[in-house]
């Protein structure tokens, strides 16, 4: 029986939380044992906002080698970067017909950007049916994402439906594979909200490349309160967050961490939180520099895997090209 084809890709839009790590990264060497994996660097959707271009040039191949240190291995999954493979942008311009301007102005996500620029883009309003377009392309039937990108799946499902519906069966419909940690890694300073690099509070988020020091410095600042008393409540969000970082490096459930940590004070958890996550983080550093020095094996890298990419991608062309009527190119 054929491996389920898993379809995943991230912004190389600067250093990544420890909360990417332990929703997506932590995980993806695991699938590319049992699935077929393809992960791609999303270069074309960092650029429907400004980017400075030698910083995004720099942060394609920090997070290339990131992929790497990760534990992902280009000989078990293809590893590329997506504006090296251009069929994307080719489907992307059909399934933009196939979907309304209505439909892209209700997604929650472009409504929460769009509010905070002066002037909205058309790559913006777009952004989600290229995402359509990166996942049909693969007939990807998984995408490991979070909740808040289920918005986009389902209309990932619903583009292909009506292409399907419309032309004959082409499109698989993908699923979301939920993380294995079910649990939101939220800001050390703010709880009530999602960890995230762009907080204003640089002692709210944990990078992944951040050092020693730093991190046990964040963790010491992490926000608990008053109670003194270690529980996994809604109502002790900071200290919830807590038992939840270190479940997810622990590899073990919220409970269990309750339970480690009985009796003790906010100062040991913390400090355990800390050494947990360096233990786990350091040798993902070490072997993230040493990559990041061979540009030569990183060129090698990208380049075999936008060929691989795009072997596969041509074979969907070929069958919408046809379908849609365009005279044969492939």
């Amino acid at each position: 029986m054929d491996k389920k084809i898993v379809y995943s890709g991230i912004q190389p839009s600067g250093s990544l939380t420890i909360g990417n790590y332990i929703g997506a990264l932590s995980n993806f060497a695991e699938l590319q044992e049992e699935y077929n994996c393809l992960y791609c660097i999303v270069d074309m959707h960092a650029i429907t906002v400004p980017q400075v271009p030698a910083t995004l040039r720099k942060n394609t191949l920090d997070l290339l080698a990131l992929y790497l240190a990760c534990g992902l291995d280009p000989e078990k999954s293809i590893i590329y970067i997506q504006s090296h493979v251009p069929e994307h942008v080719e489907l992307g311009w059909i399934l933009n017909t196939m979907v309304g301007v209505g439909q892209l102005n209700r997604m929650t996500q472009y409504k929460d950007k769009a509010q905070k620029q002066k002037e909205v883009l058309a790559g913006l309003l777009n952004y989600p049916v290229l995402m359509a377009a990166d996942i049909l392309l693969y007939q990807a039937s998984l995408v490991p994402v979070g909740e808040d990108q289920r918005q986009h799946i389902e209309l990932t499902r619903d583009i292909a439906q009506r292409f399907n519906s419309h032309y004959s069966e082409t499109f698989t419909l993908p699923d979301i594979m939920a993380p294995k940690v079910g649990a939101r890694v939220m800001s050390l300073q703010e709880p009530s909200k999602k960890m995230s690099k762009s907080d204003d509070n640089a002692n709210g988020f944990i990078l992944i490349l951040d050092d020693a020091d730093t991190i046990r410095r964040k963790i010491s600042r992490a926000v608990t309160d008053s109670e003194g008393v270690i529980r996994y409540s809604d109502e002790q969000p900071g200290v919830k967050n807590l038992l939840d970082i270190y479940a997810a490096f622990e590899k073990i459930t919220a409970q269990e961490a309750l339970q480690h940590f009985e009796g003790k004070n906010y100062a040991a958890l913390k400090e355990e939180v800390a050494e947990s996550i360096i233990a786990e983080l350091s040798p993902i550093q070490e072997r993230f520099h040493e990559l990041r020095q061979d540009k030569e094996a990183l060129e090698a890298i990208y380049k075999d895997g936008a060929q691989r990419a795009s072997a596969l991608a041509r074979k969907t062309l070929r069958k919408v090209y046809r379908k849609v009527g365009f005279v044969g190119r492939y």
